[in-house]
């Protein structure tokens, strides 16, 4: 019972110094609670089926990617419960000093442990059960589904999981805390509160060098991630920047805490002034822990900021490009002309055969489905290929130098080629700018960053191709910006346009209809959608080729995809900066307590109160900043290798992501560090 009420006691006394720690609890519980209820918070919204199965695709990795957040979070807390042990050496001393064994000290940390779970548990799951409802709602508002039937809803297995996970958190940490105990001695910790790490100048000469080795290795790591990105092409060389940059980070951290140190004693004006003398031996003193700490939390940081502002970037430029690349409503395609020799190597059937002959309007008839009672605004594009046109031959004398950074690059690829004239059908549809051209030229249209970048380089060569015989020249020295196919993405690596006269049936591949759907309004589009979709169930639907791609599917798979990322990089980007700045929090707190008598001693000197506060607000602003200085460095050149991996995406939208992060920056790291400040201000004041 004495034990009981003993840990009682300290639970209240901790809950007053140590806010942090069980605010990051709680926290980290309604977090973990709210991305794992989502599966049932989204069962009564009314969607489609397609967005359904989006919406499970999207709860199944949510859950696996928790496994990964339980081990942030399980790490977290044993790195909080080490601090806050170390803080209370001395109480643990007099205990042993009274007489009570290490086995009731470990029963207290035991109760201590279990009652904090309890509370953080149940705390966590309340606030959880409250913020998944405006998760639901966001969700909700994403797939744009209909909320009639929407209603409050406690996730049973959400919360089971919540309870399971943290559960075997909080029994590791029970272990840990009497492995802990059993292992200290009375006379450590008695005079813990004394010890300082000795501070040892390292030499500066060593130190210069280290440092200037280790920019060398982030500046070749940045040149590979940014100037040299195509040169990453497999797993393998995309890990020796990512290792180089790891290890450049913590010498960095150990060269400056050594250069430091050094410089600013010897520029005695600033080492004297006010108490900077005591900041810096402040700082200086946990030297070796905290290179460590500052690199792990730096890492944390720089993967944080790339996280959210690439899974933000990614859904605002999806829903940022739907308008524009997929402007109409349907566009079915079917290879057209199969030759026996494609059917043997493909095993394609008779009627399969046959229909490649027959126009789609025509395929579409056998299928029942009329084109003029559903659809309107119709153009039909016919796709060319020239076997002997090829990737390669349009680069011309650029192929050879484009092999050496490209090697990967497909070159034996047959071109497509349109007449201009059908083209420019489809541009007048969608919005586009239509071209004219002699018989003598061709054009590139594209919008695929990376390829139009190498295509520009062969048509400033003037470039010629051949087809049927005849030779062309690019009328531009650079592609035109276009497309065909209806995207979410910028997808066209290059379309080949050409005179009407320039190709003949025999070089025919592909027919595309591209058409918006005869309804007036969003209900009569759903409509005919769920027409084209029953065309799958037809009996004839097995003896052709025809493919349809629409823009109410384009736009829930995109939605999909971009609420996807969205959720995943909110939830890892969130406990990433979390922990950063719970880790740091906790250590400047549990420093703040061991440097209670320091500051005493201040005061007895006569140093103000406000040069005290002063003094205090420096050293912790000292420690969070220096960490996020260098993770925004690199997350510059991240974002940079980001954008390059994500292209087809689009980039319109990376500024107002990179706000958004700066935001969730500023209020989550910003706000612990501020209430860091303020806790180890009552702490030193009070004590």
């Amino acid at each position: 019972m004495m034990l009981f009420k003993l840990s009682l006691k300290n639970i209240r006394k901790s809950f007053k110094d140590y806010a942090i720690y069980f605010f990051t609890l709680i926290l980290g519980v309604a977090i973990f609670y709210v991305f794992n209820a989502i599966e049932s918070q989204t069962v009564l919204l009314n969607v489609t089926a397609t967005t359904r199965d989006i919406i499970t695709l999207m709860t199944n990795m949510l859950s696996g990617v928790s496994v990964f957040v339980s081990l942030i979070l399980g790490f977290l807390i044993i790195y909080a419960s080490r601090f806050l042990i170390k803080r209370r050496n001395k109480e643990f001393g007099i205990y042993l000093t009274l007489g009570m064994s290490k086995r009731k000290i470990s029963t207290i940390l035991f109760i201590e442990t279990l009652f904090i779970g309890i509370i953080s548990l149940f705390v966590g799951l309340f606030i959880g059960a409250i913020l998944s409802q405006v998760m639901s709602l966001l969700v909700a508002n994403m797939f744009e589904a209909d909320m009639t039937k929407f209603t409050f809803i406690f996730s049973k297995s959400a919360c089971i999981k919540t309870l399971l996970y943290f559960s075997i958190m909080y029994l590791i940490v029970m272990i840990f805390n009497v492995i802990n105990i059993s292992r200290c001695k009375l006379i450590d910790l008695i005079n813990h509160s004394k010890k300082t790490e000795k501070v040892k100048l390292k030499n500066p000469i060593l130190c210069i060098m280290i440092f200037i080795i280790a920019i060398i290795m982030l500046v070749y790591a940045y040149y590979k991630v940014t100037i040299d990105v195509e040169s990453l092409s497999t797993p393998d060389k995309i890990f020796i920047p990512i290792i180089l940059g790891c290890i450049s980070t913590f010498l960095i951290f150990w060269s400056l805490s050594g250069l430091i140190l050094k410089i600013v004693k010897s520029i005695k004006g600033l080492y004297y002034r006010g108490l900077n003398s005591f900041i810096l031996k402040q700082i200086s003193s946990k030297i070796n822990t905290t290179v460590v700490s500052m690199t792990i939390i730096c890492l944390m940081l720089f993967v944080t900021i790339c996280v959210l502002s690439s899974s933000l970037s990614i859904k605002n430029s999806m829903s940022a490009n739907l308008e524009e690349l997929a402007p109409v409503d349907i566009a079915l395609t079917k290879t057209r002309n199969i030759t026996a020799e494609k059917a043997q190597e493909y095993g394609y059937n008779t009627a399969y055969i046959e229909d490649s002959f027959l126009p789609i309007a025509d395929s579409l008839s056998k299928l029942d489905f009329d084109v003029s009672k559903y659809l309107k605004d119709m153009v039909t594009v016919h796709y060319y290929v020239d076997e002997a046109l090829t990737v390669e031959k349009t680069l011309g004398s650029y192929y050879e130098e484009t092999k050496k950074t490209l090697p990967f690059l497909t070159y034996n690829m047959p071109e497509e080629i349109v007449t201009v004239s059908e083209y420019n059908e489809v541009a007048k549809l969608y919005g586009n700018e239509t071209f004219t051209l002699d018989e003598d030229e061709y054009i590139i249209i594209a919008d695929y960053d990376s390829m139009i970048e190498v295509r520009n380089e062969a048509l400033k060569r003037n470039t010629p191709i051949t087809l049927l015989g005849k030779t062309y020249y690019p009328k531009y020295s650079e592609c035109q910006n276009g497309f065909i196919a209806i995207s979410s993405n910028h997808i066209n690596a290059g379309i080949i346009i050409v005179p009407d006269s320039a190709v003949d049936d025999s070089l025919l591949e592909r027919e595309s209809l591209i058409a918006n759907y005869k309804a007036s309004d969003d209900t009569g589009r759903k409509n005919i959608e769920e027409v084209v979709i029953n065309l799958a169930n037809h009996p004839y639907i097995s003896s052709t080729n025809l493919e349809a791609s629409t823009k109410l599917s384009i736009y829930e798979s995109s939605v999909g995809l971009g609420a996807m990322v969205t959720f995943i990089g909110l939830y890892l980007g969130i406990i990433f900066l979390i922990s950063s700045a719970a880790i740091l929090a906790l250590k400047e707190l549990s420093e703040s307590t061991d440097n209670i008598d320091r500051y005493k001693m201040l005061r007895k000197l006569g140093v103000e109160e406000r040069m005290l506060n002063k003094a205090l607000f420096m050293q912790i602003f000292i420690f969070f900043i220096f960490p996020l200085i260098l993770a925004i460095i690199h997350s510059i050149f991240g974002i940079e290798f980001c954008k390059f991996i994500l292209e087809t995406f689009g980039d319109e939208e990376m500024t107002k992501s990179i706000t958004m992060t700066a935001i969730f920056l500023v209020v989550i790291y910003g706000g612990y560090f501020l209430i860091t400040y303020y806790s180890s201000k009552n702490i030193i004041r009070n004590r």
